[in-house]
This record gives structure tokens, C-alpha cells and sequence, in this order.
């Protein structure tokens, strides 16, 4: 069955195209999709652990499209393959205030980070972070990882050396790893508007006006 949904406008379409730009360059694999309630709940992998012992915090961007028409399913596929298939629909626009109906590519089955749900509800409001704080904290970030692997190309050495970046707490807000300051950087969520934080069990969220980033901890993390 071929699967479609419908965004409310062409809009749209530049938006999501936009987003999944921006995590494509940070993470070229997956993008799950889950349509229900006239809503596109749209979750990018920034951040993940490969392998027990590997301590990179989970971090996922989200995003949300209202839908005019879809039916109910949760589907994870390649990023680029919906790139594209968004691509085709923008070339067919002829009026900018129409529906557009974008197909899915075919699904994949293997994506680990997808299989991890963040919870709808219970959670608990923080005191908000102002965005200069964020944006710091993501660019020394990015220099530091820069400047510590060099040229290297080795997976193993990338990805110890973004664990130990990515997963230092953020200064003042301690219970929030780097990764989510590089991930609402990465992602253009982050504008002048203060980023609200919500934590429930395990996960904390980071929502401003653009998007949210989710952060997932590891049962060793959560004594704060």
C-alpha cells in the first residue's frame, strides 16, 4: 500500500524540506514519521549510542506539520529518499496556498533510535534557558570536536570524541548534555525566544518557537 499524507500548504513543504536539510547534513540516515490527530510528528536523530559501551547521549529533533488529509501510521525512512520525494512535490506546486500530498518512500526496519518513544505527557516545566547560552555551548562544542579529531577519519576515535563533547553537562543547567545545545543549533531551533525546559522519567525537552529536541539519559545520569 502506497502510504501519502497532506500538508496544509506549500509552506509546509519548504519547512519540512528545510528541517530534514538540516539534519541530513548532521545525520545522513533516518527520519520517522508518525501521522495521527491531523498532525505530522516528524523525529530526527542528532545523537545516539552505538553499542553498550558507547555514552552519547540520545538526542532527537522534532518537528510538527499540520496534515489535511492522512491516515494513521508511524513509518521510519531514509532521509534522503523523502528529500527527494518532497523535491518532486514542490516542482509539481501551481498554487502556493493548495494541499500538497507527498508519498513515503519505502520504510526501513533497522533503525534502533527509532524504537524509542518519548512520552506525550507528565511532564514537568523548568526554568528556561536563554538562547545565547545554547549557542555558546554548541560552538565551543563544535570547535572543540573540530580541533580534537583533525583529520582523522577513524569511526571509533569520532564518535569517543563526540560522546565525551556532546555528553558534558551544560553549565547552570546540568541535567541537559551539550548534545542538545548542538542539536537546537544544528537544527535552526534555536532564535531570540528563551528555550522552555521539561524533563519526565528519563527524558528531558527543549522546546522554542522553531522545534523541540528531546534527550534521552542513561539510568547513570539521572541522580541530579
Amino acid at each position: 500500500m502506497n502510504r501519502t499524507f497532506s500538508l496544509v500548504d506549500s509552506l509546509s513543504l519548504s519547512d519540512l524540506q528545510t528541517f530534514l536539510g538540516r539534519a541530513g547534513r548532521v545525520e545522513d540516515g533516518s527520519v520517522r514519521l508518525i501521522s495521527g490527530s491531523g498532525v505530522l510528528a516528524v523525529y530526527v536523530a542528532v545523537l545516539y549510542p552505538v553499542g553498550l559501551r558507547d555514552e552519547t547521549p540520545t538526542v532527537l529533533g522534532l518537528r510538527t506539520f499540520a496534515l489535511t488529509d492522512s491516515e494513521a501510521f508511524d513509518a521510519v525512512v531514509p532521509v534522503r529518499s523523502l528529500l527527494d520525494r518532497l523535491a518532486r512535490a514542490q516542482s509539481n506546486v501551481t498554487d502556493p496556498d493548495a494541499p500538497v500530498t507527498v508519498s513515503l518512500p519505502i520504510e526501513v526496519n533497522t533503525v534502533v533510535w527509532a524504537a524509542i518513544s518519548p512520552p506525550r505527557g507528565g511532564w514537568t516545566q523548568h526554568d528556561p534557558v536563554g538562547p545565547v547560552v545554547l549557542s555558546r555551548v554548541a560552538d565551543e562544542g563544535i570547535r572543540e570536536v573540530a580541533d580534537t579529531v583533525g583529520t582523522e577519519t577513524g569511526e571509533q576515535l569520532v564518535r569517543s570524541v563526540r560522546a565525551e563533547v556532546w555528553g558534558r553537562p551544560i553549565p547552570s543547567i546540568e541535567y541537559v548534555p551539550a548534545g542538545a545545545a548542538f542539536a537546537a543549533h544544528s537544527l535552526g531551533f534555536i532564535g531570540d525566544d528563551d528555550v522552555r525546559i521539561y524533563e519526565t522519567g528519563p527524558w528531558t525537552r527543549l522546546t522554542s518557537q522553531r522545534g523541540h529536541v528531546l534527550v534521552r539519559r542513561r539510568a547513570w545520569t539521572l541522580q541530579v
